[in-house]
């Protein structure tokens, strides 16, 4: 079964988790996730700073963590 994140996820552990998870996050507008402050934000905090709809950028997250081992 393919991993999965919530909102609640740390930035951190989704890239630990797979780093193609920065350029969707990137693509969204969220170009700071090298900065070590955004490590411990979680998903939903980091798209409340940038203005992003957590939901939308959730579900990428989630397609492309079961989309990319097929």
């Amino acid at each position: 079964m393919a991993q999965q994140i919530t909102k609640q996820t740390l930035i951190g552990e989704m890239l630990q988790m797979d780093m193609g998870i920065a350029a969707i996050l990137m693509a969204a507008g969220m170009h700071c996730v090298g900065c070590p402050s955004s490590a411990m934000e979680s998903l939903e905090e980091a798209c409340m700073v940038h203005g992003m709809d957590a939901d939308q950028v959730l579900k990428r997250i989630n397609d492309y963590l079961a989309n990319k081992d097929k």
